[in-house]
């Protein structure tokens, strides 16, 4: 009898330490977070220009992330830089981009002001090399759903900073380079 107990005992033992073992090892089903919604753009230079570079835009909850490194500006000036409506650089002046990207009929303005298009951003500020490098915030935009959505959508440099107030597009004058918003 003593001999039966200590196999059952022993027997319970290892389903036991079987059992926390198992607990404690990853599953396949272990949730993961998902990764944001994430475009990308890279700027050609429109005719006459220099302007090139990259940018990702990743969804945040109700923000937009941008991060930006664009060359071949004007050095220690400040460019403007918008979505613009229309996902077309094919005209050599960028202007079949149409205008700023506005779904929702906003005046335009500062990128987290209370009214602005859901295209406006920050200007970028080149360095004494003419390169910006920028990672900001917006709000009002959405990568991937929505009428704000961007996906598809122009990118534009601007050749002036754009002065917020100008209507409707802040007076940031020439196209530099364009680009077509893409599924990151």
């Amino acid at each position: 009898m003593q001999t039966r107990n200590r196999l059952t005992l022993g027997s319970l033992a290892l389903a036991a330490i079987a059992t926390l073992a198992a607990c404690a090892a990853p599953t396949s089903a272990t949730p993961t977070s998902a990764a944001p919604a994430r475009a990308v753009a890279e700027l050609k230079p429109t005719a006459g220009n220099l302007t090139s570079g990259s940018v990702t835009f990743e969804q945040h909850g109700d923000h937009v992330m941008v991060t930006a490194k664009i060359s071949g500006l004007a050095p220690n000036q400040e460019h403007g830089f918008h979505v613009h409506e229309k996902g077309d650089c094919s005209s050599p002046d960028a202007l079949s981009a149409g205008g700023h990207f506005n779904p929702l009929g906003k005046p335009h303005g500062q990128e987290n002001g209370p009214e602005h298009h859901a295209g406006d951003m920050p200007n970028l500020k080149a360095d004494a090399n003419g390169v910006a490098t920028a990672t900001f915030h917006v709000s009002g935009m959405a990568v991937g759903s929505g009428a704000t959505d961007i996906i598809g959508r122009g990118l534009i440099v601007h050749a002036k900073p754009d002065d917020y107030r100008s209507q409707p597009v802040g007076n940031a004058g020439a196209r530099l380079a364009c680009a077509v918003i893409a599924k990151g």
